[in-house]
């Protein structure tokens, strides 16, 4: 006896160490859900599993986002080695559109008090679709494979399968405590060190969670992450739309400049990268496009104005329709689109008019410049060909009439390298 104790005593040690030892890891999702995101999670398990995290929690607060990166985050979750944790907080939060379907894929479904879930119905399916349009065919189409889908998943994990073809066909949303009643989700937590409490214990997989005073290890978002979650909103497309629409109007109006020529390019290549990815509407796209055309002619016309005017309204028109087949959190601010029309209707009203201010001014530079001018006669050929001095030039004159030497004329043409004359009254 006297023997084994020393030994029973360091492995109750050992196992309490290794209780306190044990870590979580943890991300947030704060957002539209892209192509950014799911990159992010897809690393975030293999970086969890890698390091032996007893599960990864995902604290998240969406309106939504595209179906084809809910799908890639969902197909993750399912080949995840360890038990994903999808927390939707913190109070007030809510997983809304693909927030549902990702919330009911995890392992372990939980929210904060006051946060909801739901309004899974399909805008859209994949990015650009919003460009064509859909018909009652397709948007059918388009529900019945969201319902399906997202029925398989509730059946997966053994959720309310009725309540989420629900939230899919009649965009029906509860609260947390009416989705805990529904057995929408798994529980309800107030805060990480309670709902680590409450998974503590929980078999997921054949796998005991140990959860209880472990260790929460948050996995920060790469650099490139951070940049493409960055770039990857229509604010940041639209802003960019701008910078490639100002430097291509600056570089047709002075030809040959490199500096509005290097932005255009690069913002006309990012926008059209993100084009491909954001749903777009491509009648409001050609609004722009005609709103940039009839800028840049009016640049060179002169009619006053008039097609700038329409130039502002298009661009407001195609702004507001850019986005407006989109998920709601891809839609276009109109706080965004109001000081982006008034600071382009500045912007162009400025180069018109500065342009037919410059029609106006009188020419200073060339022979035209000369003409009007009263200058000395310097000498004389004959009695209608002299030499006059000009702006520090000597010039060949004829007149019509009769002229002498020490006479003032004044230039009334000019004829190549000579110029044309005529007595001024004595």
């Amino acid at each position: 006896m006297k023997i084994w104790a020393p030994l029973v005593l360091a492995m109750s040690v050992g196992t309490a160490t290794q209780s306190l030892a044990a870590t979580v890891g943890f991300i947030e999702i704060k957002g539209a859900i892209g192509p950014a995101t799911a990159t992010y999670i897809a690393r975030a398990i293999d970086v969890a599993a890698k390091r032996n995290d007893t599960c990864l929690i995902i604290q998240l607060d969406t309106p939504g986002g595209l179906l084809d990166s809910t799908k890639d985050i969902v197909q993750k979750f399912y080949a995840s080695p360890i038990p994903t944790v999808v927390y939707v907080a913190p109070s007030g939060a809510n997983a809304g559109s693909a927030g549902t379907f990702i919330t009911m894929a995890a392992d372990v479904a939980a929210m904060a008090p006051n946060t909801s879930i739901g309004a899974a119905h399909p805008v859209q399916l994949t990015p650009g679709a919003g460009a064509e349009k859909v018909d009652d065919v397709m948007k059918q189409k388009l529900e019945n494979f969201a319902s399906s889908y997202i029925e398989a998943i509730a059946e997966k994990r053994g959720r309310n399968a009725e309540w989420a073809k629900s939230a899919v066909r009649e965009s029906a949303s509860i609260t947390s405590e009416k989705a805990l009643e529904l057995k929408v989700i798994d529980l309800i937590s107030k805060d990480m060190p309670d709902l680590l409490q409450q998974i503590d214990g929980r078999k997921i997989n054949d796998k005991e969670l140990k959860t209880a005073g472990a260790t929460v290890t948050p996995i920060p978002r790469a650099p490139r992450e951070k940049l493409f979650q960055l770039l990857w909103r229509p604010e940041v497309m639209f802003v960019l739309m701008l910078i490639a629409m100002y430097a291509i109007i600056g570089e047709v109006s002075n030809p040959g400049a490199l500096l509005p020529g290097v932005p255009a390019a690069v913002g006309l290549i990012l926008f059209l990268y993100l084009s491909t990815i954001l749903p777009i509407n491509v009648a409001g796209l050609a609004l722009i496009i005609l709103a940039i055309g009839l800028f840049i002619v009016d640049v060179y016309s002169p009619t006053h104005g008039v097609l700038t005017t329409g130039g502002v309204i298009a661009f407001f028109l195609g702004a507001l329709m850019l986005f407006d087949r989109a998920e709601p959190a891809f839609r276009l601010s109109i706080a965004y689109i109001i000081p982006a029309t008034v600071v382009t209707a500045l912007f162009f009203v400025f180069m018109v008019g500065a342009g037919l201010r410059a029609q106006r001014v009188p020419v200073k530079v060339g022979p035209e410049v000369l003409i009007g001018k009263t200058v000395p006669v310097v000498g004389r050929i004959d009695t209608k060909w002299v030499k006059v001095f000009v702006e520090g030039e000597y010039w060949d004159a004829v007149s019509d009439a009769p002229i002498d030497a020490g006479q003032t004329v004044q230039i009334i043409g000019i004829d190549g390298l000579t110029l044309k004359v005529r007595p001024t009254p004595q």
